[in-house]
């Protein structure tokens, strides 16, 4: 029975990532029904933060959805004036930005130290699988999610690397559909990045700037 949940869970993950990768706004339907199924899932085989990580998931698909719904409003200049030479976003698809290569270094460094805490923790007081492992995944992919709630294009590249380390934890505890279900989400995280990255050219021939933070 597990195994048949496991496989609906996968279809949906699969869903919701096709969709992320084309910006369409009804992926976080797919991501909150996925989610709320691994999340009963991952307790079961004791992978508790993989747990955790799937509720706040489920509440990241509420944020998402409201978050990209906003997107049908007028572009503001950097004055705050809504230029009528620029499309609206409605228009375009929901606007990709991009982050400064500090941003991420600063966002990597809080990231990793917090993954090292919540790891210790686990390790001492709970029964867990791969403590270390589990938490960093875990808080990565916390981040992570808020990145592609905000159209952040650099997400996928953080994917490709909370991915690639998730299927080794996937695969010890037996979850195999999972791990092929991640090794998929490697290769379409990096036709995501793609996606993504024409989109932003798109946006910024209309704009004229380069939507960088």
């Amino acid at each position: 029975m597990m195994t048949y949940w496991e496989l609906f869970a996968v279809i949906l993950a699969v869903v919701y990532l096709l969709l992320a990768m084309k910006t369409n706004i009804w992926c976080w339907l797919a991501a909150f029904v996925s989610t709320a199924i691994y999340t009963v899932l991952f307790w079961k085989v004791s992978l508790l933060m993989e747990s955790v990580l799937n509720i706040y998931y489920m509440g990241m698909a509420l944020y998402g959805y409201w978050l990209w719904q906003q997107d049908g409003q007028p572009i503001p200049t950097q004055q705050g004036v809504p230029s009528k030479n620029i499309q609206s976003s409605s228009q375009l698809g929901p606007m990709v930005l991009s982050w400064s290569l500090n941003a991420h270094l600063i966002l990597i460094s809080i990231t990793a130290l917090i993954s090292l805490g919540v790891g210790y923790l686990m390790a001492n007081y709970t029964q867990a699988s791969f403590p270390y492992l589990d938490a960093a995944t875990t808080c990565f992919a916390v981040m992570t999610t808020y990145l592609v709630a905000k159209k952040v294009l650099e997400n996928w590249l953080y994917w490709i690397v909370i991915d690639l380390v998730s299927m080794y934890l996937y695969f010890q505890k037996g979850l195999m559909l999972t791990t092929g279900l991640f090794m998929a989400y490697v290769l379409m995280a990096g036709m995501g990045y793609v996606m993504w990255r024409k989109r932003l050219e798109s946006q910024t021939q209309h704009t004229g700037e380069l939507a960088v933070r």
